[in-house]
């Protein structure tokens, strides 16, 4: 008996098109044996397309508009065994459609509420990834309102951490909003880049040394297995919006060429992180490893990362035997799974 499953692209963050490429890529490789997949596009108003609509969005790629309102299509998708919300960013991957799932009773692949909410947070992340005891850059919060109210103290706060130190939006994805600030002089524009997008705005100081950018995937619920670990490479001062999405600006070296005690600790820091943040299904654990000093360092931790047959996710797993259909197999499969 073939699973129904339904598969959410599109959404209304700034990954929407990431979410159409991840979602093809996904649609090609589910057996069609064993499951009966049904593609959903959601709009960037937030909005679900009927079939028509949804097809002519996946194959154009493009931003779709128009649809139903939420609630009516989600009833409809009462008759699905499954479902897999290849969402990216806010409105998506931050426990807001995941929610909505667990409330219409429709199990579905990845984390759940609290682990897509709290990995989503960059505030939250960062409080239980202290509490856990997994080590991070320094950084402090600061709020819109203090911003308003009292700029110069924000500014102390900054100062505080040193120059250059990152500024970030604490719930976007995809490096939007994020400014590298070299001087007190850049600190403003910064601020008021982020703040334009988000009430709370992380401040993170930099690492001592250049650090190298490593990556590991996590799969599974409560028994975890962690991949591989790749690097990621690139020719930008940090890894933003446009570097992340310009073919040719980065390149994945998987395995990554550690040493082998080092990237033992990776793969343990990820599972410990993934747990921590009660992660389920699948992860992507982002890690600063600074060569001179062998600290390592948690960047992110990602619950829905970018799922195309090129993506650093699959790659990984592939790099562990595992191929693109047998990954996005058992992702259903962990999704079926009592929790």
């Amino acid at each position: 008996m073939k699973k129904r499953i339904l598969l959410l692209a599109g959404g209304q963050s700034g990954e929407h098109e990431v979410s159409l490429m991840s979602a093809r890529s996904v649609l090609s490789a589910l057996p069609r044996d064993q499951f009966d997949v049904t593609p959903v596009v959601i709009s960037k108003q937030g909005r679900w397309l009927p079939p028509t609509e949804t097809q002519r969005a996946l194959e154009s790629g493009e931003a779709a508009t128009g649809g139903d309102l939420v609630l009516h299509r989600v009833a409809s998708a009462e008759g699905y065994d499954a479902v897999f919300p290849l969402l990216h960013g806010p409105m998506g991957e931050d426990g807001t459609v995941q929610g909505l799932l667990t409330l219409a009773g429709i199990p579905f692949v990845g984390s759940g509420v609290l682990g897509s909410a709290v990995s989503m947070d960059k505030v939250m992340t960062k409080q239980v990834l202290e509490s856990a005891g997994i080590p991070q850059v320094a950084w402090r919060l600061a709020v819109r309102r203090e911003w308003q109210q009292d700029p110069q103290g924000v500014r102390d706060r900054a100062a505080e951490l040193g120059f250059p130190l990152f500024v970030k939006p604490a719930n976007l994805g995809s490096s939007v909003g994020i400014s590298k600030v070299g001087t007190p002089d850049e600190l403003d524009g910064a601020l008021n880049l982020a703040f334009g997008l988000d009430r709370r705005v992380i401040l993170e100081a930099m690492t001592s040394h250049k650090p190298r950018e490593v990556e590991v995937g996590i799969l599974g619920n409560d028994a975890p297995i962690a991949s591989p670990v790749g690097e990621l490479r690139f020719d930008a001062d940090f890894y933003d919006y446009e570097t992340k999405y310009t073919e040719g600006r980065a390149t994945m070296h998987i395995p990554a060429p550690l040493p082998p005690e080092v990237a033992a600790r990776v793969r343990t820091e990820a599972l410990a992180a993934f747990r921590a943040l009660d992660c389920a299904g699948l992860a992507r654990v982002d890690f600063f490893y600074v060569e001179e000093t062998g600290e390592l360092l948690l960047n992110e931790v990602n619950t829905m990362p970018g799922f195309t047959t090129t993506s650093m996710y699959p790659k990984l797993f592939e790099a562990a035997g595992v191929g693109y259909s047998e990954l996005v197999t058992r992702l259903v499969e962990l999704a079926l799974e009592e929790r």
